[in-house]
């Protein structure tokens, strides 16, 4: 497993790019109450080669994901589960009740076309080749060979799928179901067929998989979908083609960057490669919504629902189907860093703006309307709010970009409120159990252990194997910490090779230690983010807020540093030796969050958070549940149980004789099923 470690392709790609944007960002940014127009600044994440997870919250976690979620994810896609009986069934038995998601790729190998038989929903292809991509980041970090022959057997039926088609295309729905109209067209919906997003999904599985194993067969079989998609779409006389469903753009994209980075690649490939197509496609593919052409080149609107009611690089609020409106902002922002334009960068600000200002829930999770799975208007936070899990992870992907554009810590508090609130919500403690819809009010709200559209468990696998390089980042000039949890990291500054060991408890105590050592002694700049929420900020744009009392403390070897962040981030720069200590202490005390008076779905109401994670209560430990309120000045107590739901802080309060008790939102529904409820009505001032 040589490749990812000696390319670093993907997340060391560019060289440090520094540029002013132009005035066209004023006017996002005056929206919203801030002064100046900020200054692109690109760091690098870090490899997964170069950071190992040792962490007494995420490694046992890391063991469950890796022994038995991926694997339960891939035995379900495999049809092994059957969600209406609920029990392993016999393939003679079937009755069209199982979905097999790889016998569809049998089918198309075995020639078969327009059958009508096809087994799950259209974007089944797309959740197998997503499973692939989480499976091999966590092969980067936990190797197992049971696991990736598992894979390998699975890459050799999609790549028989694909020999099948003389064009090198591949999506099995449309050939067994819509041979006539590829990429929705002729009468077609990709909206609905998923062409273009389950080529991006194989597109970027198939990079993850070379990068974690070295192997190139995936990476064969999507160069050649690849070819044929630049082939068909862009500019007339080609086809008038965008994705029904964003994410293809970052994924081709990545393709663009592996062999931009490696072009010694391209000789072990069986086709040929032109990667500055690839660029140009998903260029036009952002580019050309909103456009819909005329005459023989015409194609209807998508609408709000897929980002197609204008032009991209003119909308200035994040509309739509919630996951897709991410993913596509995700590929946005990507795509500003490798061209530098200043239309791409205001987008992507204002869509961030927008999401995160006025339509982000306390939990992190996005999407308010059931109907088209989609953003509400400004402010509609409702508590039984749809959220699904797939549309929080988008939102976490899309701000650790923009961490990446702008090196601003404001991005990494909003990917950490996802990543201990609706990301963990969204798998079971047992890791076999799933949410589709992360609801902040519920009766009986139940965990399920496969569905008919199982979208949810593959995002999830994608975005907890790519934890480990968000932890760090770096530039030329220092490193950055964005994420506090257990971890050894072995890098650079330059040509100073650095590693860090990180020691910590959180999310449940607030003391974090970073020991440095250098190879050599050097003066270089170490970056740690100061969450917003330890220093009353609890959101950038205030549609939340809270107080707290206890002030951040920073110190190295002992002697304090001035807590004074600037973009998020506390800067320290000095000449570094081996054994250097920084210690963060952040404040954990529980505290009340109130929403922006605009929301009026929860105005009067309060949430409890310690530290990052937000609380919720359960019916199973608090009775009258429905009658209970609080007030501001409801004393809050936090008590660590090791033995309780994995280990959690629960936080405890009395208010008018009742007592309560409320216990992390990732955790609810891990018991039985019972009512819970995140915001508490606020008891009314005399």
């Amino acid at each position: 497993m040589q490749a990812r470690s000696t390319m670093q392709i993907l997340r060391n790609i560019h060289t440090i790019k520094v540029f002013s944007l132009s005035a066209l960002l004023a006017g996002s940014i005056a929206a919203y109450g801030q002064p100046t127009t900020p200054t692109a600044h690109i760091i690098q994440p870090a490899d997964l080669s170069q950071v190992k997870i040792k962490d007494a919250f995420w490694t046992p976690k890391y063991k469950v994901w890796t022994t038995h979620t991926v694997y339960d994810v891939l035995d379900k896609l495999e049809g092994s589960y059957d969600p209406d009986r609920q029990d392993l069934i016999d393939e003679k038995k079937r009755q069209g009740k199982t979905r097999n998601a790889f016998l569809n790729f049998d089918r198309v190998a075995f020639g078969e076309k327009n059958t009508q038989v096809f087994d799950g929903p259209p974007w089944y292809d797309g959740l197998v080749y997503e499973t692939i991509r989480g499976a091999a980041d966590l092969l980067s970090q936990y190797p197992d060979k049971k696991l990736e022959k598992k894979l390998d057997a699975y890459i050799e039926r999609i790549a028989a799928a694909q020999a099948a088609d003389p064009d090198g295309y591949i999506n099995t729905y449309t050939t067994l179901n819509r041979p006539g109209q590829r990429w929705g067209t002729n009468g077609g919906d990709d909206k609905w067929q998923h062409d273009v997003y389950n080529a991006g999904a194989l597109i970027e599985a198939a990079v993850h998989y070379y990068q974690a194993t070295g192997k190139t067969r995936l990476l064969n079989v999507a160069v050649k979908m690849s070819n044929y998609m630049y082939a068909q779409m862009g500019p007339a006389p080609k086809l008038n083609v965008i994705p029904g469903h964003g994410g293809p753009e970052e994924a081709l994209l990545k393709l663009y960057w592996l062999f931009k980075t490696d072009p010694a690649l391209k000789a072990k490939i069986s086709v040929s490669v032109h990667e500055e197509q690839y660029y140009s496609l998903v260029q036009f593919w952002i580019e050309n919504r909103g456009n819909y052409g005329s005459g023989s080149y015409a194609r209807k609107s998508d609408g709000a629902y897929n980002q197609d009611h204008l032009p991209v690089l003119q909308q200035q609020t994040i509309e739509g189907h919630a996951v897709r409106a991410t993913l596509l902002a995700t590929g946005v922002t990507a795509m500003a860093m490798e061209n530098n334009n200043p239309a791409y960068f205001t987008t992507a600000v204002h869509y961030w703006d927008n999401m995160t200002g006025k339509r982000m829930f306390v939990t992190g999770g996005e999407g308010a309307i059931a109907d088209q799975e989609k953003f509400g208007p400004d402010y509609f936070l409702p508590e039984s709010a749809y959220l699904e899990t797939c549309a929080s992870i988008g939102a976490a992907f899309f701000s650790q970009r923009m961490n990446q554009l702008l090196a601003d810590g404001k991005y990494m508090d909003e990917f950490e409120r996802v990543l201990y609130n609706n990301l963990l919500s969204g798998l079971s403690l047992s890791g076999d159990h799933y949410f589709y819809e992360n609801p902040l009010i519920a009766k009986d709200h139940k965990r399920w252990a496969w569905h008919s559209c199982p979208c949810c468990p593959p995002m999830i696998l994608k975005m907890v194997a790519a934890i480990p390089e968000y932890i760090y980042a770096a530039d030329k000039t220092g490193l950055y910490v964005n994420l506090f949890i257990g971890s050894e990291y072995k890098g650079a500054v330059g040509d100073k090779k650095v590693s860090l060991k990180q020691s910590t408890q959180y999310p449940w105590k607030g003391t974090t230690q970073i020991e440095v050592n250098p190879a050599q002694e050097g003066d270089f700049a170490i970056s740690v983010r100061i969450p917003g929420w330890a220093q009353g900020k609890e959101n950038y744009f205030d549609l939340y807020t809270s107080q707290v009392t206890t002030p951040v403390a920073l110190s190295i070897n002992g002697i304090a540093v001035p807590v004074q962040p600037v973009k998020g981030y506390v800067s320290i720069q000095r000449r570094w030796k081996k054994g250097d200590k920084i210690t963060l202490e952040l404040p954990m005390q529980p505290r009340l969050i109130f929403p922006h008076d605009s929301v009026e779905t929860v105005r009067g109401k309060a949430t409890i958070a310690a530290g990052p994670v937000i609380y919720g209560l359960e019916g199973i430990d608090n009775s009258g549940l429905d009658s209970l309120v609080v007030s501001r000045n409801t004393p809050l107590q936090l008590v660590f149980k090791p033995g309780f739901l994995g280990g959690v802080n629960v936080v405890t309060g009395r208010e008018g004789g009742s007592t309560f008790t409320a216990i992390p939102f990732y955790t609810l529904a891990n018991r039985q099923v019972a009512p819970y409820r995140v915001w508490l009505p606020l008891e009314k001032a005399d």
